[in-house]
């Protein structure tokens, strides 16, 4: 029960982190309400999410002690990697904003709503919230916590089944319900999955998944 190993305790462990997300994102949601930034609820989702994440960190840290690694790769310890991984994320925001630009692809909520209520501040929290805090939350769900309690099996089936999940999940935590959004979502959360297992460190989908954020906000 007090170990990853426990899958009882893991569906509780996992079921915790879900209501803690579930939390945070409540806030995120107080902060602009209606689209508008609301500096209230913007306070209140920095005290709320910086405990959370934190508590995350040490959480997923504290239990690393219980899985045997063959090795971890450091963000920079394949550049090629990581420098690969970077530019294929950022063209396919890109991409992704010039069809949504030529109509052929929906626009996020968040555009829709930005885009009629625009302000420096709505902008910057959005940074904040939305590039930056949310995505590394949501790796620790989608990945951390995921892999470890879900899919430890070494195998290619799992890994490719977990791969698979993980997307499938990462998609819906983003709460865009558009087919296509879900469908690119779907692929970035696969890409993120995949750069976990293939690192070992949770640090590479953290990473990506923040550009990826942040990258989404700068081009509303």
């Amino acid at each position: 029960m007090n170990t990853p190993a426990s899958r009882e305790g893991n569906f509780i462990r996992y079921a915790v982190y879900m209501v803690m997300y579930l939390i945070v994102l409540g806030c995120r949601y107080l902060g602009t309400f209606n689209y508008k930034f609301h500096i209230f609820g913007a306070i209140l989702f920095v005290i709320v999410a910086a405990p959370v994440l934190l508590f995350y960190i040490r959480q997923f840290n504290h239990e690393q002690k219980y899985f045997i690694k063959d090795f971890k790769l450091s963000l920079l310890g394949d550049y090629v990697f990581t420098l690969g991984l970077t530019f294929l994320v950022i063209a396919a925001r890109i991409l992704f904003s010039y069809l949504q630009a030529k109509g052929s692809m929906p626009k996020l909520s968040i555009q829709v709503g930005y885009v009629n209520h625009e302000s420096n501040s709505l902008y910057w929290f959005y940074i904040f919230a939305l590039g930056i805090v949310l995505p590394a939350l949501q790796q620790f769900l989608t990945n951390g916590f995921f892999f470890n309690y879900f899919f430890r099996d070494s195998s290619v089936f799992t890994a490719v089944l977990g791969i698979a999940a993980s997307g499938l999940f990462f998609s819906i935590l983003n709460l865009q319900f558009s087919l296509a959004i879900l469908v690119v979502n779907f692929l970035f959360g696969m890409l993120f999955a995949w750069s976990y297992l293939y690192t070992q460190s949770l640090w590479m989908p953290v990473y990506l998944s923040i550009l990826n954020g942040i990258l989404t906000i700068i081009l509303i």
